[in-house]
């Protein structure tokens, strides 16, 4: 078996996916990384072993005979990667949210358009073992038709993983609502069936602003300062200079097809994990954890109370890896559809879609509160997507 040569642009948080991708004789090697930072290109010769190439400068890593490459950097740079690399005719992998605004989101799947080269974004989340479980329920007509999807997403670790540094920078990240809620916005679109249309949302800094004490973080990484022991969030330290975002917000949208939707997010709870519940015309899904204590929970009787005791327990398949196992099915996928093409449960359209939700989201939580529409996608684009990313 020859191996497909992978490539990594960008060797930092994300890097655990290059240990997934490097299965030397199974079909796969990362055999180059570009990173800036002397740290990212250490780590990964650390990781990967003598025999990756490192290099600092992303045109040398383009000379490269590549037959895929990992975009793994930060938001704000992902157009300007994803798009040289589709250029440059290798099959790209684009860590999510696809882009920070949705001129920049266009302009990747335009790239994509012209050039014919394959795109991939990471929603890894639609790989989750919990989130199949429940849309395998949907779509095999167990709750009737779905009319509401809401998430409530508890992010204890908010102010050490969001706060610190650059994702606390609006000009970096446009916002939480976009930087983390673009993941539960695609999956609340696939448990529903459609797109946004309109949202609506507020949101505040009601916590981290208020801390005084900041710290130019540029010369570590989360690890160097995450731990359990920062609680309560009024204590933590060494915020990022630049803190402009908001720590809480909440959405609602209505979609295409008529569902009306709700997302909320906290970065001061004590507790981490998203919980979904999808109500259709013959009952409600709803699952409690997001990992591998998960259970998703079915009722499809009526009662005239709440019924902690569901209907119905569907059972969560068991999976290793990072995010639930998610993890190495998604870089399963990518490669195999690097290589031969076909149809993916990601989806280079509905990436761009949370990213147009999050982005009017956010626009409307700063200018009011008042209802947004979201711009569609150019017919020619959305057609060819449609295709398989193949010209008829």
């Amino acid at each position: 078996m020859t191996d497909a040569r992978i490539g990594i642009v960008g060797f930092g948080l994300r890097s655990s996916l290059a240990a997934v991708a490097h299965q030397p004789g199974e079909g796969r090697r990362v055999v180059a990384v570009c990173d800036i930072d002397e740290r990212g290109r250490q780590d990964a010769v650390t990781m990967l072993g003598n025999e990756v190439e490192v290099v600092s400068d992303f045109d040398d890593l383009l000379k490269i005979d590549l037959d895929a490459v990992l975009v793994l950097t930060p938001d704000h740079l992902h157009a300007e990667h994803a798009v040289r690399c589709l250029e440059a005719g290798v099959a790209t992998f684009l860590e999510k949210p696809m882009a920070t605004t949705i001129e920049d989101a266009d302009a990747i799947l335009e790239a994509a358009y012209r050039t014919g080269t394959r795109l991939y974004i990471g929603h890894n989340m639609r790989h989750m073992p919990v989130i199949t479980a429940m849309r395998n329920a949907i779509e095999a007509g167990r709750i009737g038709e779905v009319k509401a999807v809401w998430c409530r997403h508890f992010v204890s670790t908010g102010g050490d993983f969001y706060f610190k540094d650059w994702h606390a920078d609006r000009s970096k990240t446009t916002g939480m609502l976009l930087q983390k809620g673009a993941h539960d916005i695609d999956v609340i679109h696939w448990l529903a069936g459609g797109y946004s249309i309109r949202v609506a949302a507020v949101g505040s800094l009601s916590v981290y602003g208020d801390i005084a004490d900041r710290r130019d973080n540029s010369d570590r990484r989360m690890w160097d300062w995450y731990s359990t022991d920062n609680w309560p969030p009024t204590a933590q330290k060494e915020m990022s200079p630049v803190l402009d975002i908001e720590d809480i917000s909440m959405a609602n949208m209505v979609l295409d097809n008529g569902v009306l939707a709700s997302y909320q997010q906290c970065h001061f709870t004590p507790d981490y994990w998203r919980n979904y519940t999808v109500i259709g015309t013959e009952g409600r899904l709803e699952n409690f954890g997001d990992d591998t204590d998960a259970v998703v929970k079915l009722w499809n009787t009526r009662s005239d109370s709440y019924r902690e005791v569901a209907d119905e327990i569907i059972p969560v398949p068991a999976a290793e890896g990072g995010h639930g196992g998610a993890d190495p099915m998604l870089i399963d996928e990518f490669v195999r559809f690097a290589i031969a093409g076909g149809d993916t449960m990601t989806s280079p359209v509905a990436a761009r879609n949370s990213v147009a939700a999050g982005v009017s989201g956010t626009l409307s939580l700063r200018t009011g509160g008042g209802a947004v529409e979201v711009p569609p996608l150019r017919p020619e684009v959305l057609a060819y997507f449609a295709a398989g990313q193949t010209r008829s």
